[in-house]
């Protein structure tokens, strides 16, 4: 749980394990958010079906976290008695990146839109990449649905607005999201390229961070005018 009682929620916009040759300083910042020396820290990779390649990587990127690390696989059956016990006693929960239509499909099925709410109002510290940044919000833009991105307006909603992860990593990616957002098809939000995390308290952005020099984050809005308004955000190195 996290040490100063509040709710936090790191969404990050993609590629959340660097750096490669250290402990992931996403991980890092959620296990000092969570104050504790030894956490519990648990990893999702529902979006990728629970694919096992993905999960022995995050074993082997967080094989130098100080407290217990473990996974919870909902493919073919849940790996665990109780899913919901199991998120609950966790102080951080990492949600891996993939399809996010599919995860909530599923999260939903079993329950766990309703345990992750739960999680993070008692205090567990969430972060999560791509699929596991756009869950938290409203909506977001996704090619869940196949090559072509397409708008998903079914998040979690514990945050509101929308988000839209590689935002100048995938060309395709800014250009979308600002039409949706004009098209009040999403509601106004942020574009966070790899590496940028939204860092939310309770319900309000208190900072923008990165795990790599240079990246960068942007609020996008619908102006009175009905046009689109972007404006590049103070980003926060995490890093030496």
């Amino acid at each position: 749980m996290a040490a100063d009682g509040r709710k936090h929620i790191l969404a990050i916009g993609g590629g959340a394990l660097m750096p490669r040759e250290a402990f992931p300083l996403y991980c890092a910042e959620a296990i000092r958010l969570s104050g504790k020396a030894q956490p519990k820290m648990c990893v999702l990779n529902t979006a990728e079906g629970d694919n096992p390649a993905t999960t022995q990587r995050f074993y082997d990127r967080l094989a130098g976290a100080p407290g217990e690390v473990r996974h919870l696989a909902l493919f073919p059956m849940p790996n665990v008695a109780d899913p919901e016990d199991l998120l609950l006693s966790q102080d951080v929960v990492f949600v891996g990146g993939g399809s996010v239509a599919n995860m909530l499909a599923v999260w939903r099925v079993h329950g766990l839109d309703e345990v992750f709410r739960k999680a993070w109002e008692a205090g567990v510290v969430l972060l999560g990449s791509s699929a596991g940044g756009i869950c938290w919000f409203e909506g977001g833009t996704t090619d869940s649905f196949g090559p072509e991105l397409r708008p998903f307006t079914d998040g979690l909603r514990l945050l509101k607005g929308s988000y839209c992860p590689h935002y100048e990593s995938e060309e395709r990616r800014r250009p979308l999201f600002q039409r949706l957002v004009q098209e009040q098809t999403l509601p106004d939000g942020y574009g966070c390229d790899d590496g940028v995390a939204l860092h939310y308290v309770d319900e309000e952005l208190a900072e923008v961070v990165a795990d790599r020099p240079g990246a960068r984050g942007f609020s996008v809005r619908r102006g009175s005018e009905g046009m689109v308004e972007e404006a590049a955000l103070e980003v926060r190195f995490l890093g030496a």
